[in-house]
Parts: C-alpha cells; structure tokens; sequence
C-alpha cells in the first residue's frame, strides 16, 4: 500500500529535474556580447535553473570570436570544466545558448554529465508548469520537435563502433523508426491545436462586443499581480520563470465601464523557436485584443533589452502595430536597488523624475509608472484604462448607447 501522502498536483509534476541537481553554468562572450551582457545572460539563466529545481554551483564564460563547433567553447575550457565537476560532485552543466546534437554529444562524451542547453531547460520549465490540455500539447509539440533532429545520439549504444563488413548494427534502423514515431506524434498533435485552436476561436467570439486587453511583456514582470488588483480575482503569481503558461481572461469593470483582461505567457530572450511556433494559438488573446499593456520591470538592470525582446516577439506574431501603454512596474523595487540609504530625498526625487521624462518622452505620455505590489499609482492607472477603455468603445460603437451594468 502507497503510505506518501500526496499533495495536490505532487503526481501530475513532470519534468528534468526531480529534486535539486547541483549545477555549472557555461557561456561565451563574443564580438557581440560584452563580458557584462553575457554575465546578465548567465545570471537569468541561474534563475532558469532555479526555476526547474538546479542549484548553481559556478558560472564559466570564455571570450571567442565564435562558438567553436565542436565543443561550444575551446577544448582548454572544457577541460577545466570538466576538472571541475569531476571534483565538485556536479551533477549537470548547463549552457547558455542552444547546441548542436553533434556539439551536445561530443561535451557528453568529454564530461561524463548530463548537458542541458538553454532550449532544453526552458522546454523542461514549460513541461511542470503545463496545466490544460492545450498547454500540455503545446510544451508537447515543441519537445519533441526540439528532440527529432537529436535522435542519433540515443541510439549510439545500437551503434557498431567500426565500419565494415560484418559490423553495421541496427542503430540506423532504430533511429528511422522512431524518426517516424515522432513525425506522426507530431501530426497527430498539431491536429489536437488546431481543434482547440478552432474551440478558443468560438469562445471568443461568443464575448460579444466587449473591449480587449492584453497584458504582455518579459518574464517575471508582474503581468498576474496587475491583473489580480485590477480584476479583484486570483490568478497565479510567484517569483519565477514562466509562473503563467494558460492565457487567463477576466471581466474587469471600471467605473461602470466593462472589458476583457487576458494575462499572457511571459515572453524571454532566445526562446525556443518551436516554443514561439507552439504557443502562437495561446498568444492569439494579443494578436486579436484592442490595446496591449506592455509590463516591465522597471527595477531590473537590463530593462531596456526585455523591452526590445517583447518588442521583437509582438512583431513575430503580427501585433507589433496595436496600440500600446507602456506600464513601468516595480517602483518599489526601483528605489531600493537604485538610490543609497544616505541619498536626499530632494536628489531621489530629481533623478526619479529625470526617468520618468526620458521614458514619457520615448514611448509617449501616456506611460505609467506603478507598483503591484503597493498599489503605488493604481488611481492613475486606473483612471488611464477607464479613458482608453471608453475611446476605444467610441470609435468602434459610435452611434451605441453607453451603457454598461
């Protein structure tokens, strides 16, 4: 008899990691990456990796004019590394951008150790937050488009090491069988998508003539507590990667002026191409919405890059041209990791002020600046909504009535 007490969910948990793997981060500095970018890039990827349940251990990076074929970095470095987790019990070495199979297998074959590329992780990530259906077929489809180009190296222990008469094996064999397998998995779930796909298509449509919002932006923004405050509901927020995967849609209603709310999957720097393909049908809610609330953390160093991610990902999806409130979130944040304890308050307010000026003045004067948490200029906010809100039911419904119960 099963004496665990299982909690809620504890079952239906999937994903790499079961418990905390201890772990090495591996990135490069090239022409294009300055040695402080490539150290933000390894510092979200050690969240990603707390996110999926790995502890860093240590971060390696190494400057090349390019990625090296073989092995990702040079053979100097891997050696290093692999002196390192020989004698630092580290159970996997994680890299910062995706790798070829041909390079995967070579740094499995030098280091022993499971390796995990940034796709990868982030496809794990996606597998244990995965609730619906069509979350689950989607982090689905994109596993095993990432996997089919990666079959050999599965099947090298089928594989005769020679050549030669009398020693071809049936690694080929096993490789094209399951090379068919996933193709058809594949077709059988991008049939499933297109199905719901065709269902999320009626729902909306059955909203009727309501105004639609979207929130949008990088990971870990806030998306979900500004849509909590606003809708008064209780969506799913945590301090970690892709804490949102399901579109979530709400009612919200402002001084008797009513909308539909739609909370979106964060979006992140290099996200895996099959994942943007897969969960285009989730991202559909700001493709077809009225206006999007583009979130940032305004308290995060590289801000300015997330926006610029978002920005690119919005334009992959054709909702580049909507029309757009800039919502810097964070505030509190801002303050503490930015103005000193001993600083005056006449300066903080100078420099505050100075911010918020040159942002107005790049992405328009309609531009906010909150906190979620504290609730910090939700009036405004608030206030900024009900008037796009009303402009929009104007310009759509002219000779309608306003009135909303």
């Amino acid at each position: 008899m099963d004496n665990h007490n299982w909690t809620v969910g504890e079952k239906d948990q999937r994903g790499l990691v079961k418990q905390v793997e201890r772990a090495v981060l591996v990135g490069i500095e090239t022409p294009h990456i300055s040695s402080s970018m490539a150290q933000e890039h390894l510092d979200e990827l050690e969240f990603l990796a707390m996110t999926a349940g790995a502890k860093t251990i240590k971060m390696f990076t190494q400057k090349l004019p390019h990625p090296n074929r073989k092995y990702f970095v040079g053979s100097g470095k891997l050696e290093e590394i692999g002196e390192y987790v020989d004698a630092h019990d580290i159970d996997m070495v994680i890299f910062d951008d995706d790798l070829s199979p041909g390079q995967q297998q070579n740094i499995e074959r030098e280091l022993k150790r499971k390796i995990v590329d940034r796709s990868s992780l982030i496809l794990d990530i996606f597998a244990s937050r995965a609730q619906t259906a069509q979350a689950k077929a989607q982090v689905e489809l994109a596993q095993l488009q990432y996997l089919l180009p990666r079959l050999r190296g599965l099947w090298t222990h089928l594989e005769r090491q020679r050549g030669g008469i009398g020693m071809r094996g049936p690694g080929e064999k096993e490789i094209e069988t399951d090379r068919r397998i996933i193709r058809q998995k594949i077709s059988v779930l991008k049939e499933k998508l297109n199905k719901i796909d065709l269902q999320n298509q009626t729902r909306r449509k059955k909203r009727g003539d309501l105004i639609r919002i979207a929130l949008v932006g990088y990971t870990n923004v806030g998306k979900s507590t500004i849509m909590n405050a606003l809708s008064k509901s209780d969506v799913f927020a945590e301090n970690k990667l892709f804490a949102t995967l399901d579109t979530t849609v709400r009612k919200v209603v402002l001084d008797a002026t009513p909308f539909l709310l739609s909370d979106t999957v964060g979006f992140i720097r290099k996200l895996p191409h099959h994942l943007v393909e897969s969960f285009k049908s989730t991202l559909d809610e700001a493709r077809e919405s009225d206006l999007l609330l583009h979130v940032v953390d305004i308290s995060h160093p590289q801000y300015e890059d997330h926006i610029a991610t978002v920005q690119k990902t919005l334009a992959d999806l054709g909702a580049s041209e909507k029309p757009t409130i800039m919502v810097f979130n964070k505030m509190d944040a801002y303050r503490k990791t930015t103005f000193d304890d001993y600083l005056d308050e006449h300066v903080r307010t100078e420099l505050e002020s100075t911010l918020k000026d040159m942002l107005k003045a790049r992405y328009g004067e309609d531009t906010i600046f909150i906190s979620a948490i504290d609730k910090e200029h939700f009036n405004l906010f608030r206030a900024m909504l009900k008037k796009y809100v009303a402009a929009l039911y104007e310009e759509r419904y002219p000779y309608q009535e306003k009135r909303y119960y």
